[in-house]
């Protein structure tokens, strides 16, 4: 009989596995990423087009043409299609983030060849009607009206702002001009631009059989090899970094952002500042969350992150404090940075984290979507497979000293905006 109050031997992860990719390309060139893994009958297909910000001639046009994608093609309204994807317990979107367009779908594989010619038809022929583009505009504005009365909304919007530059893809923020400034014509150009081969990567994963490939290179194989997609110059802002304060008026909290550019996913300190941001403010023990949070009391969230697109990154704190603690909770961030440039990290607290990282990782690989996601960053990002290996060498072998070595690096405060916007 097993003694149920003697808890399990604790173990530590030492290696993971992520299982590789199969790599075939389509009748018109589209790479195509095969996970082939699962004990469930299902699929997930994403497709990941070169057509976002870096890519527009005109604000917000990525985004619009994206959303707008399944609202209807020449032969289907957005009903129709809503209607197919329902009976069939699938589902369809389209996510955009600052870097591409995705059109994810998933579906049981016995109902896959019914519903593949569907996705390919949102590819071949959207009409992006002018009612549904009309109606995305009207409540995108009503959504900015309602975001611009959030502190926190305003400090994000502001200190990417910041960093990158008003004019940059990740920098410049939506307003109701530029929603006014976009056209139904405007979607077609960009769409035919860069909704084709050259600029499309597909990650198929799940339990994908050999009929699978062939309905895929049927249908998808038709997309337009098309030419390959120039991004605009990324010209970064030249201001020197400072303090700035957003006046929200009848605020009873201020946001608070504090943050600079930091390094990519392909640079060799990546791996090192992840542990290292993961002990500052990446995870609920983290050193912010235990001072400002549990000893403090200034705040009921606070966490530090780095947003990694394709070409750049940031790194910034967030959080919410009374308007009284404003200043106690900015000098207590500052201390942290401060500690973790002069003093060791201990043993017990390195370990804790290298456990919780770990913990995470082991779920990154846990079934085939989630290893799918894995290897499109992967190879979105240009990485190698022998990448994520040395990231969990990294976070099984850094030391206190190579993590005060990078907060000194790194954790530069006269390189860092500061934005409260209350």
């Amino acid at each position: 009989m097993i003694d149920r109050k003697i808890a399990p031997p604790i173990k530590r992860i030492q290696k993971l596995h992520l299982p590789k990719s199969k790599k075939i390309r389509l009748s018109n060139g589209i790479p195509v990423h095969i996970i082939n893994m699962g004990t469930q009958d299902v699929s997930k297909l994403q497709l990941v087009f070169n057509s976002g910000r870096p890519y527009e001639k005109k604000k917000l046009i990525s985004k619009a043409t994206s959303r707008l994608l399944k609202e209807g093609t020449v032969n289907l309204s957005s009903a129709d299609i809503a209607e197919q994807i329902d009976f069939y317990g699938a589902t369809l979107s389209t996510p955009t983030n600052l870097d591409n367009s995705n059109l994810v779908f998933y579906t049981l594989n016995k109902h896959f060849k019914t519903l593949i010619p569907l996705v390919a038809e949102l590819l071949l022929a959207p009409s992006f009607p002018q009612e549904e583009l009309t109606t995305y505009l009207e409540n995108s504005k009503r959504r900015l009206q309602v975001d611009l009365t959030k502190n926190d909304v305003v400090a994000y919007r502001k200190i990417t702002e910041y960093i990158f530059g008003k004019e940059h893809p990740y920098g410049y923020n939506s307003n109701n001009r530029a929603y006014g400034n976009v056209k139904r014509a405007d979607l077609i150009k960009h769409f035919q631009k860069h909704y084709n081969a050259r600029n499309c990567q597909i990650f198929i994963s799940g339990r994908i059989t050999d009929e699978t490939l062939k309905l895929l290179d049927q249908y998808l194989g038709q997309l337009p090899i098309g030419r390959k997609s120039r991004m605009s110059k990324l010209k970064l802002t030249t201001e020197t970094p400072e303090k700035r304060h957003i006046d929200i008026p009848n605020s009873m909290q201020t946001a608070i952002r504090i943050g600079k550019r930091i390094i990519g996913r392909t640079h060799p300190d990546f791996a090192g500042f992840t542990v290292l941001n993961t002990i500052f403010g990446g995870y609920f023990g983290s050193r912010l969350m235990m001072n400002i949070r549990e000893d403090k009391g200034y705040t009921y969230n606070i966490y530090s992150t780095q947003d990694t697109m394709l070409h750049d990154a940031c790194f910034y704190v967030a959080t919410e404090v009374g308007n009284e603690f404003i200043e106690k909770a900015k000098k207590e961030i500052y201390k942290e940075i401060a500690v973790l440039q002069n003093d060791l990290i201990p043993d017990d607290e390195l370990q804790m984290v290298r456990n919780y990282m770990l913990g995470n990782m082991l779920n990154m690989v846990d079934g085939p979507f989630h290893v799918a996601d894995v290897i499109k960053t992967m190879v979105l990002n240009k990485m190698k497979f022998t990448d994520f290996d040395k990231l969990i060498d990294t976070v099984n072998t850094i030391t206190a000293q190579e993590l005060r070595d990078l907060a000194q690096k790194y954790f530069t405060i006269d390189d860092m905006w500061e934005v409260t916007a209350g």
